[in-house]
This record gives structure tokens, sequence and C-alpha cells, in this order.
């Protein structure tokens, strides 16, 4: 199993650690709950150094992009900001949902996520291979990120980087810049305000160390979890993959549909009909929703037909609460059915995200 330059300092921390996408990573410090409730009150840190950071560099390394993605790189005008995207197959199917960073002409950087980076990279190469021969395309596994979130994270990582304040102070949500040895990105994955600061894999420890001393609480991937659900960010693996279409997932917004830009699997986004479409439920009986539960509706004497994508236990809410792939006649407000253990449990659709910067959206 593949370990993080962190994995010493989480044992000493006492983590539970587990098996995910082949990392053995932290799930929690010993309560995920209040892990969840610092990042929302207060500021928590979490080790994502399992992602993969790609560096693309080269003349011609924006053209590339324009036909790797969905979302159109030609947005990325100002050095440092970034773009949310999917990376789609022929079929319209999502390869991976990454953040691509644009630093100069000839320097473009990709995030991807750990499950899916080795296929990534196979992709990412055939397809530079193919498109644009000759670009430097290197996986940075001598770098490390640390995600601190919540709403004193900034002021928390001022206190222990020297010089950072002035530096990103100005710093826009979805911007980034490089201050000393830090890339740092004013990005996350929490609905909270924060930064995602890739350093080097040498320096993390000392970085984790520094910001726990100023009381940056330690996060595993459970309160990560929870924390994305209620802030209605999608889940590679389970609100979408291969097999799903960005447009049926909540993720219209990342693709660049309108320009005459062509890129892999824009074709067949154009030519399938879109039958669903991603929401949130709030669960209105006792239970909890978890994914692949059957959703039924008004719609349809289908009992099954729609799936519930991600679910669970919302802290700040109290309640619980699931991300759903329904069809296209449903919308928010109405009521509908989940078999959950053999019973059917009332629901009610709702628009996401449930929760942003600590308070409730419902």
């Amino acid at each position: 199993m593949k370990t993080t330059s962190l994995n010493r300092i989480h044992r000493i921390m006492n983590a539970k650690m587990v098996n995910f996408g082949g990392w053995e990573m932290p799930i929690h410090y010993g309560s995920q709950l209040d892990e969840h409730h610092k990042v929302r009150s207060n500021a928590g840190m979490f080790d994502v150094s399992h992602m993969l950071t790609v560096d693309i560099k080269g003349e011609g390394v924006r053209d590339f992009l324009r036909l790797l993605v969905a979302n159109n790189v030609d947005k990325l005008t100002q050095p440092g900001k970034a773009l949310y995207t999917c990376m789609l197959n022929p079929r319209g199917g999502i390869i991976d949902d990454l953040i691509i960073y644009f630093l100069s002409e000839s320097w473009f950087r990709m995030v991807v996520n750990a499950g899916t980076a080795d296929k990534d990279m196979l992709w990412v190469q055939a397809r530079s291979d193919e498109l644009v021969p000759g670009l430097e395309i290197t996986p940075r596994r001598d770098l490390a990120m640390i995600a601190v979130q919540g709403p004193n994270a900034r002021a928390k990582v001022w206190q222990v980087i020297s010089g950072a304040h002035a530096a990103t102070e100005n710093l826009k949500f979805f911007q980034a810049t490089t201050f000393n040895k830090y890339f740092i990105a004013r990005t996350g994955y929490t609905g909270e305000d924060g930064f995602e600061i890739i350093l080097p894999a040498s320096d993390a420890t000392d970085l984790w160390d520094a910001l726990h001393a100023v009381g940056v609480a330690p996060a595993g991937l459970g309160a990560r979890d929870t924390l994305r659900l209620e802030a209605g960010m999608n889940l590679y693996g389970q609100d979408m993959d291969e097999t799903t279409s960005p447009l049926e997932s909540g993720l219209t917004w990342t693709v660049d549909l309108k320009s005459e830009r062509n890129f892999i699997g824009k074709r067949a986004l154009l030519e399938t009909p879109v039958k669903n479409q991603l929401f949130g439920l709030l669960l209105l009986d006792r239970g909890v929703l978890r994914s692949h539960q059957k959703v039924s509706t008004q719609h349809s004497k289908e009992r099954d037909e729609g799936e519930i994508t991600s679910g669970g236990f919302s802290p700040t809410l109290n309640a619980s609460i699931a991300l759903a792939r329904l069809p296209l006649q449903v919308s928010a407000g109405e009521e509908v059915q989940v078999l959950v253990r053999n019973k059917m449990l009332r629901a009610r659709v709702l628009k996401y995200p449930f929760v942003r910067n600590g308070k409730s959206l419902i």
C-alpha cells in the first residue's frame, strides 16, 4: 500500500488508517464528528498528498488542453487562475474530474484524483502523443498537499508561513500563487474558505506540525466526505464515473458546448439525450440515506427510476442527506420515497449545496 510523506505523523497522532484507492490514509483521529465541526467553526487540515499533481509543459500545451477537457482553458488568462473540469472519454463518460492551473503559456498544472491517477496518466500521455506530440508531462510525486479549511483557515496559514499574508491576501477563489517553496491555492472540498497548499514532500511534516501548534485540527477522510456532501460536491466513483455524463451529474457548468472548440466526448454529449439530473435529498423519516438506494417519484410507476449516488448523516443539519440522480421531470420541493432497509421512507427533493460557509441553505 502507498503512503504519503505524512504517514508517520498520522500514526503519532493515533489516526485510524484505512485503504483508500491503494493509499494508507487517516479516516479520523478519534472523532469524525468533532473534526467535521472544527472545520465548520474554526479550521481543520487534511493530508491530500495522495492526489497527484501533474505538470504539463511545452509549446502547444493550451491547444492540447482545449482538446483534452470539457471546460474551456481559454478562460485561463491570468497566471495562477484555476479551472474545474472533467476529462471525458469519446462516449462522454467522465474519466476524472480535476483542477487545471494556468502558470504560463508553456506550463499548466493539473491535480487529479488518487484512485484514477494511474489511468489518467496513461490517458493524458496517449492523447498527447496523438494530438500534440512533444509535451513534457511530469507526475510530481515529490510534492505533498495539505488542505487547510474553515472560517479561520487562511488566518492560521498566515500565522505559520512568514510573508504569506501579503502574498495571498488578495487571492480570489480558484486562484493560486507561488510563494517561496509553496504553491498556495484558494480552493477546497468542504464548502468553507481556505487554502490547498502544494509543497515539497520533505517539508510537509514541518508545516503540519506548525499548523497543529496554532490550533488547526487534523481531520481525516471521514470528515472530508461529510463536509463535501453538505457542500454538494461530487465524489468520483460515486456521483460520476466513466459510464455517466457530466450533463446528468450536476456538472453542466463545467462543460463548454457554446464555443466551436472541439474536445474529446463533445460529439457524444451533443448526440445523447439527457434523461436525468442530480438533486439533493433531505430525509423526512428516521433512517440514513446511502449510495445505491433506489428512489421512487410520482412521475413513473417504476419504483427504481432514481438512485442515490452519495448519502449519509449531516452533522451540521443533524439530518440525513443525499445526492441522487433523478428523472428530468422531478423538480425541487417534491416529495419522493427512498427504499431503505426494505422500507419506503419519505424525502424532500432539494437543490444543493445543503451547507455553505457553516450555514444551512435549507
